[in-house]
Parts: C-alpha cells; structure tokens; sequence
C-alpha cells in the first residue's frame, strides 16, 4: 500500500488571515489535578502564542484535557464520585489556574464533550473504509498509568512501570487493532526528516522504535466502561490514546460549525507544532500520523518533546513531599517571577532542575536589578533634568549608536530563536540589551556630566539612549513576560504591545518631550524564606 505524505503546503485552504499557525499543548490527563509539569508546558506554549500573534501570524493555541480511561475510572471509584463528576471537578481546575496564569490559549477541548463523540465517529469510520482496523487478541503488560502496553516479556517476575513505579497488570482480551505495519514506509520517511521531530536529540529515540518494526496496536478496550463506545462493536470503548489524540481536531472545528473532517484544513489543520512531554513522544510521532494518513488528513508539521522537571536534583512525587504546586508558586511568586525562570534558564527541550535558590536569585538579580533599576534611575534622571519628560534625542541617538546596534542584533536573535522555541536564548539576549544599556549608563555618568557646564545636550543623548533601550527590552520581553512587559511600558507613557512587533521594533520609538510618568519600581524583589 502506497500513502503519499500530505503536508501543510498542499492544504486546501487555510483560514481568511495572512498566515495559519496553529499550536498545541498535550491534552492533560485529569486523573489529578494540574501540576507544575504542564503548567511548564502551557506556560513555553502561551511564549509561543503571542511570539506569532506579534508576527502578524493568526493564530490557533490549542490546550485542552484528556478525560477516558481505565485510570480515570478507578480514581473517581477511590474518590466515591461518578467519573463525570471528577472530570468536571479536574478540569474546571485547569481552567481556572490558566486564566490565572493569563494564558492565553484560543481553544479549550474536553474529550467529554458531544462534539468530540461525532468526530471519533467519523474518523473511524474513515480508518475503518481504509481497511485499517482488525481484530485480534492482546495480551501482555499494561501500565494503567501510562495507559499503554509495556514491552516486558510475557514470563516476567513482577514488572514494574519506570515512570509511575508501580506493578504492571496482566490483559488478555479481544480488541479492535489499527494496522500501524501497513505503514511502516511512510513513517521511516516521516521520522527521517530533520524538521519533523524536535529537539535533534529526541530524533533517534524514534527512529530507533520505527526501524524495529511498526506493531498494530489496539485502538478499543472491552473492560473499560468510562470512554466513548466504538460504533458496532457492543462493550467496546475507544483505547483513551486514539480518543485523546483526535481531541486536536474536535478543538479546532469548534468553531460554531458542523463537525465535518472535511472543514479542518479551513479551521487551522495542520498543526504547525504540537508541544508534547518527551514520555509521549511516540503516540504523536508515531501512532499519530498514521492513523491521520489512513483517515486522508494532512500532518503535522512538527511534533516537539520536551523534557522533564526535577526539583532539587530529586525527581518530584508525593511519597518524597517534593510536588512544587503551581498554584502556591502563582500566589507567593507571581507570574513574571516564574515564566522568566523557567523560560530563561532551563534550555526548553532539555531536562531541567528547579532550585529554589537559584530561581530567587536569577529573579532578583535579572528582572530586579538589571532591568527594574535601569528603567527606574534612568527615568528618574530623565525626570528630575528635563521636565517629567523624555530627553531631546541629539544627532548620535540614531540607529548607528553602540546600544542601537545591541538592540538590532537582539532582535534578530529573538526573531530567529523564538520560532524554534529557543526561548532561553531569546531571553538571555534581551538580557544582555538591558545589561549593555546599564553599561552604558555607568561608562558615560550622566549624574557627574550633568554638574558640568554645557552638557545639557550630551547627557539628554545618554539619557535618551538608554531609556530607548529599555523600551525595546520592554517590547521582546511581551511574549516571555506580558505583565511585566506592560509595566516597563506603562513606566515609559506607552501602551502595552498589542498585535504586530513590526514598527515597535524599529530604533527611535520614543518621542522626545512625551511625558515620563512618575517611576514605580516594575518588579518587586522576590524574598522566600521558606521552602515552596
């Protein structure tokens, strides 16, 4: 069987704005409340998100929840309550603590919703036409958790799951399978290309799995009551992967119009990026475009698995009383404290380790110091010599400047990184524009120059240099930092960035003589003297 690769150039249609780019988180799974590893992952998506709005891109951010399952089932039986009843309790949870987080995401999918069952249905019914569903027997070792079959041999002494740590169970039972070996071909090609999978270091992982052989999985359970019923096959329910991964398409065609696969390359399909922990980078990689080239669907163009959140160099988990809860980071840091250090020191794609002392320290010395400090005695000098308002720029405050020039390279790097969700380089260069600019305000001294005679127009030039600069950094740091951003602003008598970066970038965005307000310290020292 031949199945040709559709790729997002060969897309219908697109929707009526300049650009498409749609992104997406994992949908998370409700057995549990919302923890720090996928507010890690919401919060890099939502930089993502207003870096393309602010490009003039339209976009599509796609988050949501994963509601079925054999897990879910049993922690509503331990908790005494209806699955339903759970699930509306967990994922109300997220979408409180998103909005609190400010997140700005434009669909929020539930698997539980009515609209989700019809495009289950015909999406099966496409894969079934294709002659791609069978049945057979499954048997092995399955971990409820991960909701997957694990590889332990059938004569295995109590296995064990390496993520969730707790015994595998044996299954015999009779399924629906996908047959993923048909296209073996296809997914070799797919996974052999440099722009598919992201990070470089999680490409040979896969491709490793894809050159042993692809196996069918099963895509039905028949001892699962709490998941979507499989059309024509009684006692059957939808396996929680193949009903979670098409919640990407439900989100996108709820719009308002009909649930029709047909309409998704008007309504933002394909996805220019899924955003995925690396444990799940198989089923998006994998299992995901075939079942979407068996369907007729075009694929994504990129699928990301980034790594995980280690607290103190421990792994986090209850029995250890080490779970960092973002909702007690929210109230006690606040949310510019904790997007900069995640976003800033922990390369995204990476394993990265949560230090409390460290956290503390890059907050203060980055956003407190480097930058609140600059902002705040460059525009109380400003201020105090030259009418509540902004210095008169002279002839050398021009994009030849030394600091026009940092701040030209600075956009370029965010520019060219930010895409790639290098968002720890984009940060560190606007950094390094807000420490050039401290630089120069210490090299040129403009509190010495101006008890000089005749320097009023030299020390206006420095001033308005350095201010210019900080207004920049102010403008980078919307996608990474929006609150703090729009303080930086409103600190220089401008409005907070709203849609395209394109002339707000440009050097001389300040007007001379515009009013300066009264300066407020823009972030606070962040001081913690007990544990999160």
């Amino acid at each position: 069987m031949v199945v040709r690769i559709q790729r997002r150039s060969e897309a219908a249609e697109f929707l009526p704005f300049k650009m498409n780019y749609t992104l997406t988180t994992p949908l998370y799974y409700v057995n549990d409340r919302p923890h720090l590893g996928s507010t890690y992952t919401t919060i890099a998506c939502d930089a993502l998100a207003r870096f393309q709005r602010h490009q003039d891109n339209g976009v599509l951010f796609v988050t949501g929840v994963d509601e079925h399952g054999q897990k879910i089932q049993r922690t509503a039986e331990a908790r005494g309550v209806s699955p339903q009843l759970h699930c509306d309790e967990i994922s109300a949870r997220y979408r409180d603590l998103w909005q609190r987080w400010d997140i700005s995401q434009d669909r929020f999918i539930r698997t539980t919703a009515p609209r989700h069952l019809q495009l289950v249905e015909q999406f099966y019914g496409r894969v079934k036409a294709s002659g791609d569903v069978i049945t057979g027997r499954q048997t092995g070792w399955y971990c409820v958790g991960c909701e997957e079959y694990k590889d332990d041999p059938a004569d295995a002494m109590e296995p064990h799951c390496p993520i969730h740590q707790r015994p595998l169970e044996w299954r015999d039972e009779e399924n629906l399978f996908f047959r993923l070996s048909r296209y073996q071909e296809q997914i070799e090609e797919l996974v052999a290309r440099d722009d598919f999978i992201a990070p470089a270091s999680r490409r040979q992982e896969v491709r490793n799995f894809v050159q042993q052989g692809l196996r069918d999985f099963s895509i039905s359970r028949s001892n699962v009551s709490w998941g979507l019923p499989v059309p024509g096959q009684p006692g059957h329910t939808f396996y929680v992967w193949f009903d979670a991964l098409l919640g990407y398409l439900s989100a996108l065609l709820d719009d308002g119009h009909s649930i029709d696969l047909n309409r998704l390359n008007q309504a933002g399909w394909p996805a220019s990026v899924h955003v995925i922990g690396k444990d799940i980078l198989r089923f998006h990689a994998v299992y995901w475009p075939a079942m979407l080239m068996s369907a007729g669907l075009p694929l994504p163009d990129r699928v990301f698995g980034h790594g995980f959140l280690t607290r103190e160099g421990q792994k986090m988990g209850k029995s250890l009383g080490n779970v960092l809860d973002p909702e007690v980071l929210l109230e006690r840091c606040g949310t510019d404290a904790v997007r900069w250090y995640l976003l800033r020191d922990i390369q995204f794609g990476d394993d990265g380790d949560f230090q409390q002392q460290r956290f503390v320290d890059l907050v203060n010395n980055d956003l407190a110091n480097t930058i609140g400090n600059l902002l705040n005695r460059t525009s109380s000098m400003a201020r105090k010599w030259f009418d509540d308002a902004v210095p008169p720029a002279g002839s050398d405050a021009g994009p030849e400047h030394p600091l026009a020039q940092q701040a030209s390279r600075t956009v370029s790097i965010v520019l060219s990184r930010m895409p790639e969700l290098s968002f720890k380089a984009g940060a560190e260069a606007i950094l390094q524009l807000a420490i050039a600019a401290n630089g120069h305000l210490n090299d040129t001294a403009p509190w010495s120059r101006m008890k000089q005679p005749g320097q009023d127009d030299v020390v206006a030039n420095d001033l308005y240099v350095v201010l210019e600069a900080a207004r920049v950094v102010g403008v980078l740091l919307s996608p990474l930092l929006p609150e703090l951003s729009a303080r930086i602003l409103a600190q220089l008598g401008i409005d907070a960035v709203n849609g395209p970066w394109k002339d707000q970038l440009r050097w001389g965005g300040l007007t001379s003589g515009s009013v300066l307000p009264k300066p407020n310290p823009v972030m606070q020292r962040l001081e913690l003297e007990e544990p999160l």
